[in-house]
């Protein structure tokens, strides 16, 4: 992967963004989870997707249930198909990570450029044999799976803010811009 932290003519410094794909078959719960996390934990070092070949009509809401406390922008989640990250015009990955064993490996369209692939494991949380009871508790219990499981991608060495620029951090999370005159 290039260089994060790339400096420019006329001294400007920019950080690249690491483009991350989410995909699970209906694209309503656990990749939207994920791609929300993302996006809220390390917006600043990453672009967050998600999609899926069966992409449903709208979020579940018992996802959004467990979103709405801590995602500051619900709004800009929506399931979406995979086609939409495949053509040549389509935002290059990086990475795109399989949430469903029904889209890993070789059931995954090939994406633009020469993403890597990693598959995450989490239960299905849409099980239809489940009560609504054993319903909220499995999308509670994917939920936190999933906070552990983007907390410990993002803090991957390769994903890591460097040193210099991590001091440039303000408070909210955005990395300031020099520019020489």
């Amino acid at each position: 992967m290039a260089n994060i932290n790339k400096k420019h003519e006329y001294g400007v410094r920019v950080t690249r963004k690491y483009k991350v794909l989410f995909l699970c078959r209906e694209n309503a719960a656990r990749s939207i989870m994920a791609e929300a996390l993302l996006r809220e934990l390390a917006g600043h070092r990453f672009e967050a997707f998600s999609a899926g070949p069966e992409p449903a009509a709208r979020i579940h809401p018992l996802t959004v249930a467990q979103l709405r406390p801590g995602i500051s922008d619900l709004a800009a989640l929506s399931p979406k198909s995979w086609l939409e990250f495949t053509g040549e015009w389509a935002p290059r990955m990086d990475m795109v990570i399989s949430i469903d064993d029904a889209v890993a490996g070789d059931h995954a369209p090939a994406f633009p450029g020469e993403p890597q692939y990693i598959h995450w494991h989490f239960a299905y949380p849409l099980a239809e044999s489940a009560s609504e009871t054993g319903r909220v508790r499995l999308f509670e219990k994917t939920f936190w799976q999933i906070v552990r499981q983007v907390s410990g991608f993002i803090e991957l060495p390769r994903f890591a803010v460097p040193n210099a620029a991590r001091s440039a951090i303000d408070a909210t999370g955005v990395q300031s811009v020099t520019i020489k005159a």
